[in-house]
């Protein structure tokens, strides 16, 4: 899955929701301590370098917003525009094995994503004067999809590019609904939720399952949706509590959010729940075992993985830095993150952000 997610939390009581709603079983996982990031690359591996590299080497522009394919060959980041003139911003995708960047030209990469192949990416640009919102899809062989679509934001790709899922704002109402559109031809709309907060959906690697929240008022929570059997689950976090979405992992099993100051990982099959307590999510690798998150007490580490099976936790930044969702490659093998700090590789003194890439093994 490929998708964006939603950082903030909500918590509102939830009122005259069903008592037949059923809260999931919650469990607790300790973490074991974090080991400390080594600056630079180390030993090379499969051609890749194992440590933390800065990917985007131009030394007058701010990256951002970059997501990684399931393999870790391929990212894709935004750029701010450089030269006279040149406003917005520019989407790259570097090809990590070959160790070439090219530029894509995708409505001005707001917030692209990549799909799992690493074949074709989709970005959206947010309103300016008469120009709504807009999402258009791109593949790398073939150019400019007929997927575009106006008012709209957030697209989430599945793993071949083919299925789009993509929250837009419907007039008059303004309503935001939940929509996948299918390459081949054809979308559907999943959701149709009362208010115009986002929904930011996720889709699976498959295009069968996608997680959206909505977020109006006394309905908050997450859903997913089966295409399948044509159902959509009830809130995934129960009556008890209002969530907001992380990410669903690409396999469609674990799905992550955000309640309170906590996070939890919600496994589809079990409908059993894993706290992670007093830390906000960010991403999960796409077999759904490793967890990126930012602690939220000061004074360590800015981004941390999880292994959620044995608790170890391995540190990806001790400077301060972002992440989005689609920023662990499977395995928990890289992780992609976004940094202002200096001190982040050797040699990175241009004062902007940048983007790096931290391989452990």
């Amino acid at each position: 899955m490929r998708g964006i997610a939603n950082r903030s939390t909500t918590r509102r009581v939830r009122a005259a929701l069903s008592a037949v709603v059923a809260v999931c079983a919650v469990t607790t996982l300790a973490p074991t301590a974090a080991t400390a990031a080594t600056p630079g690359p180390t030993v090379a591996t499969g051609g890749l370098s194992v440590g933390v590299e800065r990917i985007s080497v131009a030394t007058d522009e701010g990256y951002g917003a970059a997501s990684i394919t399931p393999d870790g060959r391929s990212v894709v980041f935004k750029s701010l525009k450089n030269g006279p003139g040149q406003a917005g911003n520019e989407v790259y995708v570097l090809d990590r094995r070959a160790g070439q960047t090219r530029t894509e030209p995708v409505v001005e990469g707001w917030t692209p994503t990549i799909s799992g192949d690493g074949k074709q990416v989709a970005a959206n640009a947010p309103r300016q004067g008469m120009t709504p919102e807009r999402i258009q899809q791109h593949s790398l062989d073939l150019g400019v999809l007929p997927v575009t679509c106006n008012r709209c934001n957030q697209p989430s790709l599945s793993a071949d590019g083919r299925h789009l899922a993509y929250g837009v704002l419907r007039y008059p109402q303004l309503a935001r609904h939940v929509v996948v559109a299918d390459r081949n031809g054809g979308f559907e709309t999943i959701a149709s939720l009362s208010g115009g907060a986002p929904a930011r959906p996720s889709i699976s690697g498959d295009g069968r399952y996608v997680a959206y929240q909505d977020l109006a008022y006394q309905n908050e929570g997450v859903h997913l949706w089966d295409r399948t059997t044509g159902t959509t689950s009830a809130p995934l976090e129960g009556p008890s509590k209002s969530a907001s979405l992380v990410q669903l992992s690409d396999d469609g099993r674990k799905v992550v959010y955000l309640s309170g100051s906590d996070t939890y990982v919600h496994d589809v099959s079990s409908g059993s729940a894993q706290l992670v307590p007093n830390v906000t999510g960010v991403a999960i690798d796409p077999t759904g075992r490793y967890l990126l998150y930012a602690p939220n007490a000061t004074g360590g580490p800015s981004l941390v993985l999880r292994d959620l099976q044995t608790g170890a936790d391995e540190t990806v930044s001790d400077q301060p830095a972002t992440a989005e969702v689609d920023s662990v490659s499977a395995g928990g093998r890289d992780v992609v993150f976004q940094s202002a700090a200096d001190g982040v590789v050797p040699g990175d003194t241009n004062g902007k952000s940048d983007v790096f890439v931290r391989r452990f093994f």
